[in-house]
């Protein structure tokens, strides 16, 4: 490619960047979850309060209920670099303000300077991991500098509202564990093994929920290790896999390796089985059968738990049966896409926010199935749309959306389908069937007897939507020809 190319090339990208980083900036004036909401405020207080517990209280208490932590009151109940990085980021916020993490004192702080500070954290986040982790994993998919296919793929993604929306908007740190799964999986693509082993297993030390992508990583390394010619090649590689993995977290879970108990505390946090299978209406298989049949009436907790383990590897297992023997890039991210949608229909404790994890493999799918992949990202803003309204952000949310799909339009010309008729057919009846609830949500005022009503409706029909993508997933994967 000639220089001139390159640095056209490169333009493109900054610009497209910096465009990401304006969308999130401008989300980030709106509202976030639990503001002037007491006694438990929202997942804004949760992170706060996460820097407030690990600044003032040693390792050991992070995790460990007592009088200075109550563990009632938004617990610590992700990984340990979760907790480091609130460490990390309340060291800062005490530089700044001493009332930002002051011990009891500082429950639902709210002022300017503090939204001000923690919507930067956010933003640093995106400039540091998530953009230049897509950017890798884009150019992990094509190589050539030649082809649009990357602008257009990066533009998409970093242009996506959903992880804006819950991130920027909502309050959370996706973009911390997708970034580092998305240099993982870009790791795989490039053949780094070691590499994509290490930084997904920092992706599930950030976040529990990369769960949700562990089995096709594991197929994937374990079918790169069986593929070896000789025993010793294998027995030396699924080592040296197995000592990065162990290694670190070994690392990371180093304060509470001196204590039995002290590690299973760290686990019981991770895994909360009294929960329950769900709290809030999502859009998963459980929450529609609960809606004819009242699962809490008939299963206990445990027993729910396992029911959901069994349907989920049962969902899951044949995507993976056949990544491990077939090893493609377009099968890799299939693999993800399928097993993500597994977990979100079927495993226990789901919260809408988790169809992020089956949204980062449906926006590389798009450059081979564009069209397909643009109908599901709709539905996962869809299923979404009671928590936004609830965290007004339903404006930021429609004007994302209508971005986000003005540019994929200029990109539409270079999708070309097999089954168009039939797939226009499908997207107009699901335009429709949305744009009529959406309506209706907003304007038809649910009935007393029944106020979950539109939440409830939007979970079922996404659900619906989710399950037709789980089928399609599984069919490209074990039909397709895309190397």
């Amino acid at each position: 490619m000639k220089n001139v190319d390159k640095i056209k090339m490169k333009s493109e990208i900054l610009a497209t960047a910096f465009l990401g980083l304006a969308v999130r900036s401008i989300i980030s004036l709106y509202s976030y979850s639990g503001f002037d909401s007491p006694p438990m405020h929202g997942d804004y207080e949760a992170q706060r309060h996460w820097q407030e517990i690990t600044v003032n209280l040693g390792v050991g208490e992070w995790y460990t209920n007592s009088s200075s932590n109550d563990l009632m009151y938004w617990g610590l109940d992700y990984p340990p670099l979760t907790a480091y990085h609130s460490y990390f980021l309340g060291r800062i916020g005490k530089a700044i303000d001493p009332r930002f993490v002051e011990l009891h004192e500082s429950r639902g702080f709210q002022s300017e300077e503090h939204k001000r500070f923690m919507r930067a954290t956010v933003v640093a986040a995106d400039v540091l991991i998530y953009l230049p982790a897509i950017l890798f994993l884009v150019f992990s998919i094509d190589k050539t500098f030649q082809s649009n296919d990357c602008l257009f793929l990066f533009t998409l993604i970093a242009t996506y509202p959903g992880q804006i929306l819950i991130d920027n908007g909502h309050f959370q740190y996706n973009n911390i564990s997708l970034g580092l799964a998305a240099v993982a999986v870009g790791a795989i693509l490039r053949k780094r093994l070691y590499t994509a082993s290490f930084f997904f297993t920092l992706a599930l030390n950030y976040k529990q929920m990369e769960l949700y992508h562990s089995l096709p990583f594991f197929a994937y390394l374990l079918g790169e290790c069986v593929s070896q010619k000789s025993f010793t090649s294998f027995a030396s590689q699924i080592s040296r896999i197995a000592a990065v993995v162990l290694a670190t977290f070994a690392i990371l879970w180093l304060p509470w390796l001196g204590s039995l108990q002290a590690a299973l505390q760290v686990l019981h946090r991770l895994f909360p089985v009294a929960r329950g299978v769900f709290e809030d209406k999502v859009a998963n298989v459980w929450c529609a059968v609960n809606v004819v049949w009242k699962l809490k009436k008939h299963l206990r907790n445990d027993q729910m738990a396992l029911v959901c383990i069994g349907c989920t590897l049962i969902a899951a297992l044949p995507t993976n049966v056949l990544l491990f023997r077939q090893r493609t890039k377009a099968g890799f991210l299939l693999a993800l896409f399928n097993t993500a949608l597994a977990f979100f229909l079927f495993s226990f404790q789901v919260h809408e926010k988790t169809i992020l994890l089956a949204a980062l493999p449906s926006l590389f799918l798009m450059k081979w199935w564009p069209k397909e992949m643009i109908i599901f990202l709709q539905v996962s803003l869809f299923s979404m749309l009671p928590l936004l309204t609830k965290d007004e952000l339903l404006v930021p949310a429609l004007v994302s959306t209508v971005t986000f799909h003005l540019i994929f339009k200029c990109f539409n010309s270079k999708a070309k389908l097999n089954n168009e008729y039939l797939l226009k057919y499908v997207a107009n009846i699901s335009n429709i069937l949305i744009i009529c609830i959406v309506g209706a949500f907003l304007t038809i005022p649910a009935p007393s007897r029944f106020p979950d009503l539109w939440p409830l409706v939007i979970s079922v029909i996404s659900c619906g939507h989710f399950l037709l993508f789980f089928l399609w997933g599984n069919f490209q994967q074990f039909t397709c020809k895309i190397s």
